[in-house]
């Protein structure tokens, strides 16, 4: 297999949109970065727009989102990937440190984490 990605999304609590943003800026990428991990983005939801067809009419509803936060990393193959996870989850720091501090700020069974390739006219690689 090709390198691919992770797309990772996850809902922060309620109240805590500075602070985990603020956490991850300064202290989830750089460790995670440090271990090896490439970090191709990190983005924090303002709004939300769904298409639909009511009565036969495209309508779009547009809500804002301060909840969510979207993230994507890429891994050479599936080997990296087991061997970075090992490395930044099973660490002392995430496991002594960061990992109780992230159960402070999202809701970690709500964590969707989709594994993608590029296609060829995809500008990430």
């Amino acid at each position: 297999m090709s390198s691919f990605f992770e797309l990772r999304i996850y809902q922060i609590l309620p109240g805590q949109r500075d602070a985990w943003e603020k956490f991850m800026q300064e202290t989830i990428i750089p460790f995670q970065v440090a271990q090896g991990m490439v970090i191709h983005g990190s983005f924090m939801v303002d709004s939300v727009d769904q298409f639909s067809v009511v009565e036969g009419e495209r309508v779009m509803d547009h809500d804002t989102d301060m909840n969510t936060y979207i993230w994507i990393r890429r891994f050479e193959s599936e080997e990296q990937k087991a061997a970075l996870y090992k490395a930044v989850y099973e660490s002392d720091e995430w496991v002594n440190n960061i990992g109780p501090t992230v159960a402070t700020l999202i809701d970690r069974n709500s964590i969707k984490v989709y594994n993608m390739s590029a296609t060829a006219l995809s500008v990430m690689k």
